[in-house]
């Protein structure tokens, strides 16, 4: 296996207290060994000269890749009439080929941005599975499960797991049941079990709006909490809960779990009206919270760079405390949580053993005039963006370098994806 040098580099991780100049060597899709600064003289793929920060890959922990191609329709509704009269008609009209180009997109933005994994939930997953591998990116798939009387979906989503679970160690499958308001209640029972029975993890959208829990018809009969109990989806092997933004403040100590997760997409949250998460809250219940755009259609950016800012601002303006959800906090939850969440225990960390997902940022750049071992993360969030990512790594290769990506042919993947959305929607 080839043997990489990234020497005198400014490590950091969500568990160091401070930045540290290392020598990192990765070996196949792994990190070997990390030295000081200094320590290494030869066989060097990149010189860091300590102007270059290395810190895991971002997770992208909810979203739906192929929905680049639905980008700019309905835009400013309401969630629900967003839903039902612009995305549902035309998702309608989605073929496998279509999704395919719509993911290649999405993971073009995503590599750029420093995104080395992603979590989807759609349809025609297996053509998702394809562009993933084909493209070396890191992710954990669910097909969305909406109705589904005669249980088609539900088989297609188990099949998804026989076929790609554990593909080259870049791939997990996940059941993903849409919400409860689109998924009958014994239905969720039985997807529950099968998550059980079959050793996966379960994507659920979960409070996304207030109107939400009286939609699902289970308002008076049963509390969320109470609901997750009762279809045995909190004690699924890992439960992951997208955008939780009425989650009750009193509830938060319930989902305090090892299994949960809660993906946090404020961006997201916010264009669609659906209001602000009490995310101070979910941290101080010990709730492992990690970070999501959701889809291209409703955000409209793949950038957690963008959402990294976003979760670290909002809650301190308006909880009117500045000590809220620190940076710190921020780049863990987009980083080893996210990672977490969709099975892979050994990523997100710069540690000797673990896959080598990495990106590499350029401090040497007017806005991080001031940096130092202890203050790196706050330039990172507050001043840095995606525009300072010098280089992606997943799986110990270089996906994307100095603006172009490696081996993936850019032009190529728009313009499939321009005739693509061509074909989808009847314009550009």
């Amino acid at each position: 296996m080839i043997k990489k040098l990234y020497r005198d580099v400014v490590v950091w991780d969500a568990e160091r207290d401070s930045a540290d100049r290392c020598d990192v060597v990765t070996e196949g899709d792994k990190i070997l060994s990390i030295f000081p600064a200094g320590t290494l003289r030869s066989g060097c793929a990149y010189e860091g000269r300590g102007k270059t920060a290395l810190i895991p890959g971002f997770v992208n922990a909810h979203g739906h890749a192929a929905m680049t191609l639905l980008r700019g329709l309905g835009e400013e509704l309401p969630l629900m009439e967003w839903l039902q009269e612009k995305i549902w008609p035309v998702e309608n009209n989605l073929d496998g080929d279509m999704v395919k180009k719509g993911t290649a997109l999405a993971i073009l933005e995503m590599l750029s941005t420093g995104t080395t994994c992603f979590a989807d939930m759609y349809f025609y997953m297996d053509k998702v599975a394809e562009a993933s591998l084909e493209n070396g990116i890191r992710c954990g798939l669910s097909r969305g499960i909406v109705g589904d009387s005669d249980g088609s979906k539900l088989k297609e989503n188990l099949r998804l797991a026989r076929d790609y679970h554990g593909k080259e160690g870049l791939i997990t499958v996940q059941l993903g049941p849409h919400a409860p308001y689109t998924v009958d209640f014994d239905l969720m029972k039985e997807i529950a079990a099968k998550a059980k029975e079959e050793n996966l993890g379960v994507q659920l959208h979960w409070l996304e709006t207030s109107s939400e829990w009286s939609i699902s018809g289970q308002e008076g009969r049963m509390t969320p909490e109470e609901y997750l109990s009762e279809t045995g989806m909190i004690d699924v092997p890992s439960l992951l809960l997208a955008h939780c933004v009425w989650v009750g403040r009193e509830a938060s100590s319930f989902y305090a779990r090892e299994n949960v997760t809660f993906a946090h997409n404020p961006k997201s949250n916010l264009k669609l009206g659906s209001g602000v998460a009490p995310l101070p809250d979910y941290l101080k219940a010990g709730v492992r919270v990690a970070l999501g755009t959701d889809g291209a259609a409703s955000n409209n950016r793949l950038d957690i760079w963008d959402e990294l800012r976003c979760a670290a601002m909002i809650h301190k303006g308006t909880g009117n405390d500045p000590t809220l959800v620190t940076s710190a906090e921020a780049l863990k939850m987009a980083t080893v949580n996210g990672a977490r969440a969709l099975g892979f225990k050994d990523t997100g960390l710069i540690k000797e053993g673990y896959k080598a997902d990495m990106i590499l940022i350029d401090l040497d750049q007017p806005h991080y005039v001031g940096w130092d071992s202890g203050n790196l993360p706050g330039f990172l969030v507050y001043a840095g963006s995606s525009a300072d990512v010098k280089a992606t790594v997943v799986a110990g290769r270089v996906l994307y370098q100095n603006g172009s990506f490696t081996e993936t042919d850019k032009d190529r993947v728009i313009a499939e994806a321009k005739a693509a959305r061509r074909k989808l929607t009847g314009h550009e």
